[in-house]
């Protein structure tokens, strides 16, 4: 079982901390009952990778037993912008058949923390995350992990979300200042609310806190420019 060095993967200043530790606190006054929880966002580049990752960081820095699954098996952020090995096998290798689970799964110099990244990408995403051997992982997690956190694609852009929000408890949208418009985050909220999994709500991520705007004038005299880093 290889092990990956988180501190590799993630670079954050004790505010940018507080406000994960924050987010930590809001999931778990959610109840026991929201253990698998699924974060996407409406387009790319929203952040939904690093909001989720680093969320499940806290969660195992609190003394929960979690596990992190890069289910965005057709552009993975984390496998590309960390470089991770290409023969840590994923997800992928997982779901098709290829390798058993623990053969996929990593364990991270993070106690209680475990990653499964999406592997090789495959010519069917949306099949594979609709497959029974995906319903028969999720069930066997939920037992074994305290919170188990899915990165999946962004709503707006494929299916593989709306896949997954089926197999979940909660789901979360990430959503990017100023980046996309209200109608567009509703209409991703109402693709949400038909697969019956239940909207824990949204996560505003690239908040320029510096800026002339209400956050900025509120917040920014406490927090200074936090955020910035936070891709």
């Amino acid at each position: 079982m290889p092990t990956v060095n988180i501190e590799r993967l993630r670079k954050l200043d004790y505010r940018c901390s507080e406000a994960y530790k924050t987010l930590r606190t809001n999931i778990q006054l959610c109840g026991s009952d929201m253990k698998v929880l699924m974060f996407t966002s409406s387009t790319p580049n929203e952040g939904k990778s690093s909001v989720s990752f680093n969320l499940a960081v806290s969660l195992a820095e609190s003394g929960k037993k979690v596990i992190f699954i890069d289910a965005d098996l057709r552009k993975s952020v984390l496998v590309g912008r960390y470089k991770i090995n290409k023969a840590i096998k994923g997800l992928t290798h997982y779901l098709s058949g290829m390798n058993k689970f623990d053969e996929v799964i990593c364990t991270t110099n993070v106690e209680n923390l475990y990653v499964v990244f999406s592997g090789i990408v495959p010519p069917n995403p949306s099949e594979l995350l609709n497959n029974s051997s995906f319903d028969t992982l999720i069930k066997a997690l939920r037992d074994i992990y305290d919170y188990v956190i899915i990165d999946t694609p962004p709503l707006g852009s494929v299916t593989d979300a709306a896949i997954v929000a089926q197999k979940c408890d909660g789901a979360a949208l990430v959503v990017a200042a100023n980046m996309v418009s209200y109608k567009f985050i509703q209409k991703q909220l109402d693709q949400l609310r038909m697969t019956q999994c239940k909207i824990l709500g949204c996560v505003l991520n690239k908040v320029d806190l510096a800026g002339d705007g209400y956050y900025g004038k509120y917040y920014g005299k406490y927090y200074g420019n936090y955020g910035e880093s936070n891709n």
